[in-house]
C-alpha cells in the first residue's frame, strides 16, 4: 500500500515523476499468438458488487481521474459502517492522495458536490479512498481518540489533538460520541482547526 508519507509527488525530480513505467499492460496480457487478451477483473478483498444506484457515481469518478491523468485505475465499491466507499486502486496513486491526504480530501468534496447538485432529498455521500489510505488513517485516528480519552481522564485536563482535515475530525468525534467520561469539540480556524477532548 502507498501512503502519502512514503512518497511526496511534488518533491520528485521531473525525470522521475513523469517517467513511463515499462511492463504495464493496462490490465491485458498477451496470448501465445502475440495478441492482447482481456484479463478478467479481480475482486479485491472487501470489495462488493457495485449496486445499480452507485454505478453512475463510479463512472463519474473514473472520468474525473482520467482527466486528472490518474490512470489506469480500478474503482471498487465497499460499504462500511461509516458509509459507502469508492476505493481507487492503481500503480501510482501518491499524487491522488497528496500531502497528508489533502488532494484526496479536496477531490472528495468536489465529487460529492457534483453528485448532489440540485438534489434536495435522498442525497448520497461517498468516501473516495486510494489504496486503503483513508481506511488506514481512520483506524489510526480511532486508536488516537481512545488513547486521548484515557489521557484526558487520567490527567483530568483537556487534550488538544493535531490539526486535522474535516473528515478526520469527524472520525474522532464519532469514536468518542458515546463516551460517558469525555466530550469533544472542534476549535480554531482552518487549516489549524483541531479536536479538543474535555473530561466530563
Amino acid at each position: 500500500m502507498i501512503y502519502e508519507d512514503d512518497y511526496e509527488f511534488e518533491e520528485q525530480p521531473a525525470y522521475v515523476r513523469d517517467r513511463q513505467i515499462s511492463g504495464k499492460s493496462g490490465g491485458r496480457s498477451r496470448d501465445g499468438g502475440g495478441r492482447r487478451r482481456e484479463r478478467a477483473p479481480r475482486r479485491r478483498s472487501g470489495s462488493q458488487e457495485v449496486p445499480e444506484s452507485a454505478k453512475s457515481a463510479r463512472d463519474l469518478l473514473g472520468g474525473i481521474l482520467e482527466r486528472m491523468g490518474v490512470a489506469p485505475v480500478e474503482i471498487d465499491f465497499i460499504e462500511r459502517d461509516e458509509g459507502e466507499y469508492l476505493e481507487v486502486n492503481g500503480p501510482d496513486l501518491a499524487a491522488l492522495i497528496g500531502r497528508r491526504g489533502n488532494t484526496l480530501e479536496a477531490l472528495n468534496h468536489v465529487f460529492n458536490n457534483i453528485i448532489n447538485a440540485g438534489v434536495r432529498s435522498n442525497r448520497r455521500y461517498y468516501t473516495i479512498d486510494a489504496e486503503g489510505y483513508r481506511a488506514h488513517r481512520a483506524e489510526q485516528l480511532k486508536r488516537l481518540a481512545l488513547a486521548t480519552q484515557e489521557r484526558c481522564v487520567r490527567d483530568g485536563a483537556p487534550q488538544s489533538l493535531e490539526p486535522m482535515l474535516p473528515s478526520e475530525r469527524k472520525i474522532v468525534h464519532l469514536a468518542l460520541a458515546n463516551s460517558d467520561v469525555v466530550r469533544t469539540e472542534s476549535e480554531g480556524e482552518e487549516p489549524e482547526r483541531r479536536v479538543v477532548v474535555f473530561p466530563l
